[in-house]
């Protein structure tokens, strides 16, 4: 089985697939070289690339539209004021309940909820209760939320869509606990936010792989972004 989109041949798909690993690269060379404005030039630049990809690939409109509220979380982020700090988390977020439903809808149990449930459950629980008396009184209650959503994405990704996504999941949850930590004032790694972005980039990219791995091996029809269907070749 595959997946057929008329929005993009394969040397397009390669194309952006390029462009967004050349951008992760001059991101990540920008943080480790502290230039600053290499940064803030290449991460706007990454999740567009990642999300167009997705589209040429025949991607569910669910994952291009989680793509695409990690691109407003990303952009939000890049300033350092409050308010911008909690509107990127309220984009993200939105990106995690896309996620979940697209999990939901082109998912099937693939791995042993009972095992990984409570194991998630449990980092879940541990990781609140230690950041809580550390994190500013205004953003306990937030981070707590959104830590809520970001695992059950985590969760869902790993059992719904097989280890690709899970893996993608996994490094969702370690790049914004790396962010909470921080927040939260605790001894960080050199070059945090080299880190962080590593670990973004990969989850983002594992959860578009990993989605469009699970698209191909479905059984039966289904639709698209652009409303494409799978067929035997």
């Amino acid at each position: 089985m595959s997946v057929r989109s008329p929005y993009g041949t394969r040397r397009t798909r390669h194309a952006l697939l390029v462009a967004f690993a050349l951008a992760a690269a001059v991101d990540l060379a920008s943080l480790a070289a502290d230039l600053t404005p290499g940064h803030t030039v290449a991460k706007p630049l990454l999740m567009p690339l990642l999300a167009a990809y997705a589209v040429a690939s025949g991607a569910p409109r669910l994952l291009v539209a989680a793509l695409l509220c990690g691109w407003g979380g990303d952009v939000l982020l890049l300033s350092d004021a409050d308010p911008a700090f909690l509107a990127g988390m309220t984009s993200f977020a939105a990106g995690h309940l896309c996620y979940l439903a697209l999990f939901r809808a082109y998912g099937s149990p693939r791995a042993r909820v009972t095992l990984l449930a409570p194991a998630y459950a449990t980092a879940l629980v541990v990781t609140v209760v230690a950041l809580w008396p550390d994190l500013p009184a205004e953003l306990r209650v937030p981070v707590a939320g959104y830590s809520v959503l970001l695992t059950a994405m985590a969760c869902a990704a790993a059992t719904r869509l097989g280890p690709v996504a899970g893996l993608g999941g996994a490094l969702f949850l370690l790049s914004d606990t790396l962010i909470a930590t921080g927040v939260a004032g605790w001894p960080r790694l050199p070059r945090p936010d080299l880190w962080i972005m590593i670990t973004y980039i990969a989850a983002q990219f594992l959860l578009v792989s990993g989605t469009l791995r699970a698209l191909e091996a479905r059984p039966g029809p289904m639709a698209t972004y652009g409303e494409v269907r799978s067929t035997t070749p």
